[in-house]
């Protein structure tokens, strides 16, 4: 008999923490909630001061069982659940399903699966703490609400199958917004211009930056031909030469969302993805003699606050490896942004000196590189800044003043070890650092370099920028970030083309209903606000069914308003070339959740249905016969030819028209950096590429 019975989630955590906890404790899997509101219905009794309905989940029943008889023949029962909202209200609902008194110290939580950490856990239990377990509450019943009213309302006034969730609005609203703005986006033509300039042995570039004494931009070919006239007309004189010492400081180590966005620019890893992979290396892998550890801490977190003993750590590893200088004169802290409920450590490593190369002969490629990104962002953190020297020299030439931009690393610091992304493409114009130039000094324009370019659009969201951006409106939690994205490409509100998000027409026209008659529903400022009482609850300032109150009455008024207003809105369904085999009749193409397909318009009676295949205007380079874009079971965009299964060219990259001007191959579109596109040669000994105009996904 086990004089201590835990529970945690999942198999693989109840397992690593089986192995440090001695003979006397048993350790079971809950495998996530055992209870919650039904499927079926609403789940919550609005006339009973909405009370929530709460049952066992359907197929768990003999799970219950199971720890219902493994609580009875223990001494004590802990809940050690995962370390937030979610993993205490998992052992609020366990605690009723057991019949535990919630009045004991039941509750046990750890940020990362070590023996200290878990022992120490062990030894200190707490109370259930129900301020979370009511915020938790209150954002469930707050989320039913909403969905099982609007859901509905959607099915009779659009079509059936839609939803409508609190976070996952404003999120679609966030994506149309943003193809709202690239459609009414006018470019506008700008010119840059480079001079090529020489004094003595030295040649450098340097780039058209001023007129007059003010930032200045060629706007037109013939006020470019304009500025090129005059200036050969002048002298180009060195104004000044300015040699400085910077400094750049280390990112701080990651929170959910940094290392969402991370992953998804470093490892293009989605953010389900990145929190899959992330909780295998939370809740504990087998790593050679040292058996089963957890390798990071809790990877839901919005804070970046790390404990003493890692900072310690951080520090011997830093002196051991690199020389004293790499280490900053004061121990690094950094300040959390926003409204961070700072519950948690950042994510680490739960040891510094558990290195990536260490620990890769135990992990698969994926565990190995999302490891590394966090080890190397922890360690980065801890270290000395880096240091440039930068050089700006500028020429002036009558009333236009050119610069020339270079920097070098003189100490490199935290960079030895990682270097942060970012969404932003830009460029300065670089030189050699060492250019041997002085004040007053006489240059010759040898020749001048000018390019032609267009403003661009905003880009459309990537899974990362808009996780980025959810963050920054306060909307969500780390949790729900994931999830939310999955949601709302799930219901086909919204697909993913070259690694950006659009909207569906479906998409825009539900969310042209919701921002219509539920202004509240899709604003940010009311989305945000509504997360922070939430953390109000939380905090024991505010009563969550006092919340929910507040919030359903005028809610209820406006969805009543809603019903009466609403008409039918009928999406009408493009008419095919393509006649049904079956019934005669041409084929309509409908909109389902992986894409575009043909179906028979007799349905019910005629049931008939078939992908769309949609001619990208490429011959396949095998046969000769028309390429069609399709997209595979999970929905994934692919190339193959007309005449399969006779011919078997398949592409996951989209073909284009034209061949490669170097070796005469087939080239494929891909996405670059800042939603800017390439043409690619698929030839390996090749691959030649070509700069392209992005298409409003820049």
């Amino acid at each position: 008999m086990a004089k201590t019975l835990v529970i945690v989630e999942s198999p693989a955590k109840a397992k690593s923490i089986g192995k440090i906890l001695p003979r006397g404790y048993q350790v079971n899997a809950s495998m996530g909630h055992l209870r919650d509101l039904p499927k079926s219905q609403m789940g919550v009794d609005i006339q009973n001061d909405f009370e929530p309905k709460y049952i066992a989940i359907r197929g768990r029943g003999d799970l219950v069982k199971k720890l219902r008889e493994a609580a009875k023949n223990s001494e004590r029962v802990l809940l050690a659940a995962d370390p937030d909202r979610e993993g205490e209200a998992i052992s609020w609902h366990l605690a009723h399903l057991l019949g535990l008194n919630l009045n004991e110290a039941i509750r046990v939580e750890f940020n990362e699966i070590t023996k200290d950490t878990v022992k120490k856990a062990i030894k200190n239990p707490r109370k259930i703490n129900m301020d979370k377990v009511d915020a938790q509450q209150a954002r469930r019943v707050l989320d039913r609400l909403v969905g099982y009213t609007l859901g509905p309302l959607l099915w009779r006034k659009v079509k059936k199958g839609l939803s409508a969730g609190r976070v996952q609005s404003v999120a679609v609203r966030l994506i149309c917004d943003r193809e709202e703005e690239i459609r009414a986006f006018e470019p506008e033509e700008y010119w840059s211009l480079l001079a090529h300039l020489a004094g003595g042995k030295e040649k450098f570039s340097a780039k058209l930056l001023q007129k007059l004494g003010k930032k200045y931009v060629v706007k037109t070919r013939e006020e470019m031909d304009d500025v090129l006239a005059y200036l050969k007309k002048q002298e180009f004189i060195v104004k000044e030469v300015k040699k400085k010492e910077k400094t750049r400081q280390p990112a701080p180590p990651f929170t959910t969302s940094s290392l969402q966005q991370e992953a998804y620019r470093k490892l293009n890893f989605a953010p389900k993805k990145t929190m899959m992979v992330a909780q295998q290396l939370y809740e504990g892998l087998e790593v050679g003699a040292e058996g089963l550890v957890g390798l990071i801490t809790y990877m839901r977190t919005d804070s970046v606050r790390i404990s003493d003993t890692a900072r310690d750590e951080a520090k011997d590893y830093i002196l051991q490896h690199y020389a004293p200088e790499y280490y900053p004169e004061k121990p690094r802290q950094f300040a959390s942004r926003g409204r961070s409920q700072d519950a948690h450590e950042a994510i680490r490593p739960t040891s510094v000196f558990r290195t990536p190369e260490v620990v890769k002969p135990f992990l698969s490629r994926e565990q190995f590189r999302l490891y590394t990104l966090i080890w190397s962002r922890f360690m980065a953190s801890q270290m000395q800044q880096a240091v440039y020297d930068t050089l700006a020299v500028d020429v002036e030439a009558g009333d236009y003043l050119f610069r020339a931009n270079a920097s070098l690393i003189k100490f490199p610091g935290f960079l030895a070890v990682y270097e942060e992304s970012t969404d932003d493409t830009e460029k300065e114009t670089v030189s050699k650092l060492s250019i041997q130039v002085e004040p007053g000094q006489k240059l010759v324009a040898e020749k001048f370099e000018d390019k032609q370019h267009f403003t661009e659009p905003p880009p459309r969201y990537t899974e990362a920028s808009l996780v980025k951006k959810l963050e920054e409106e306060g909307i969500g939690r780390p949790s729900t970030y994931a999830p939310t994205i999955e949601t709302i490409q799930s219901r086909g509100y919204v697909v993913k083309e070259q690694k950006r998000l659009m909207p569906t027409e479906l998409g825009e026209i539900v969310m042209a209903l919701l921002r219509e008659n539920f202004s509240d529903i899709v604003d940010l400022g009311f989305t945000a606000h509504m997360e922070g009482i939430l953390d109000t609850i939380e905090e024991g300032q505010s009563q969550w069914k006092n919340v929910v109150r507040d919030f359903y009455g005028p809610f209820e008024q406006t969805v009543e308003a809603a019903e009466a207003k609403i008409g039918k809105v009928k999406i009408e369904d493009e008419v095919s070339e393509e006649i049904c085999e079956f019934c005669g009749r041409n084929m309509v193409i409908k909109m389902g959740r992986y894409g575009k397909f043909l179906a028979c318009p007799g349905f019910p009676e005629c049931r008939n249905a078939k992908s769309l295949l949609e001619e990208i205007g490429v011959d396949c380079p095998l046969c000769g016969q028309k390429l069609t874009m399709r997209r595979s079971k999970k929905g994934r965009k692919f190339y193959g030819c007309t005449a399969y299964p006779g011919c078997e060219f398949v592409s996951w990259e989209k073909p284009v028209v034209g061949k490669c001007p170097q070796c005469d191959s087939m080239m494929v579109e891909k996405a670059a950096r800042g939603g800017q596109v390439k043409h690619v040669c698929t030839n390996k000994e090749c691959r030649h590429s070509v700069n392209v105009q992005g298409e409003g996904a820049g």
